[in-house]
């Protein structure tokens, strides 16, 4: 067993979450039982989620999106009601990271994501590796579009749609961010990436593709987003000897 607070202070000084200025509340955002013993990851704390924590006996929840977003409406009501009160009534502890777990360069969502692939990183356009979130690198042998697109399907357990760009060719230079991180092309672009892989896509993300000559990948949020928070969990749990479980809601965006 591991005391909360202890547990909170591993992953704040692992991650260096107070490095990031970001849209929500990073670290403890529920605060539970003292003890920890079993930690339950997820991507997202949604009902379902927390439904199998308190079926498992969970006493603390890691996921990568949490609660508190910028803007987001205060009152405590509904859906944020229902959530709240099943964590505060089973008495079970919520930590969220957000952009400090896209980041990392070990245990992060890019980092998972580019070991899922088999991509070698060369990188970050935006910043130094743990600090950027638009990652630079290769595929283990150059190949059209197409085959990349088949590539990702496949690793990822779900089709991905592909853009390409006209008279591109092959793709040797890749980049990537997970999430929804498509309005990232242009910088995918100018950091000279034959491809950009992201989460989501917008309608403007066809035709800044096609313009600008790189071919883009959506290849889905919650799939590009899996296995970071369930590295950090399994970090945790062989740090401190929890028993760890990831569950993966089912989430076609």
């Amino acid at each position: 067993m591991a005391h909360r607070d202890t547990l909170v202070t591993a992953c704040e000084r692992k991650l260096q979450a107070g490095r990031f200025n970001d849209y929500t509340v990073n670290g403890l955002q529920v605060e539970g039982r003292e003890g920890v013993t079993r930690v339950l990851s997820g991507v997202t704390a949604s009902q379902a989620l927390l439904d199998e924590a308190v079926a498992w006996g969970a006493d603390l929840v890691l996921v990568h999106h949490g609660y508190f977003w910028k803007n987001e409406p205060v009152a405590v009501t509904g859906m944020k009601r229902r959530r709240l009160r099943t964590l505060l009534a089973n008495d079970i502890n919520l930590m969220a990271y957000h952009l400090p777990l896209d980041a990392h360069a070990e245990l992060g969502n890019n980092a998972e994501l580019a070991r899922r692939l088999g991509f070698t990183a060369h990188g970050c356009a935006d910043g130094e590796p743990g600090e950027g979130l638009l990652w630079l690198g290769a595929p283990s042998s150059r190949m059209p579009a197409q085959v990349l697109a088949t590539h990702v399907g496949e690793c990822l357990g779900r089709e991905t749609l592909l853009v390409e760009a006209p008279g591109r060719g092959d793709v040797q230079r890749v980049a990537w961010c997970t999430g929804g991180a498509q309005d990232m092309i242009t910088a995918a672009w100018e950091a000279g990436a034959d491809a950009f892989i992201s989460g989501e896509i917008s309608e403007r993300t066809t035709h800044l593709a096609r313009e600008l000559g790189i071919h883009y990948l959506c290849a889905g949020h919650h799939a590009t987003e899996r296995d970071g928070v369930r590295a950090l969990g399994d970090w945790l749990a062989a740090e401190f000897g929890l028993e760890h479980r990831f569950v993966d809601i089912d989430n076609p965006a």
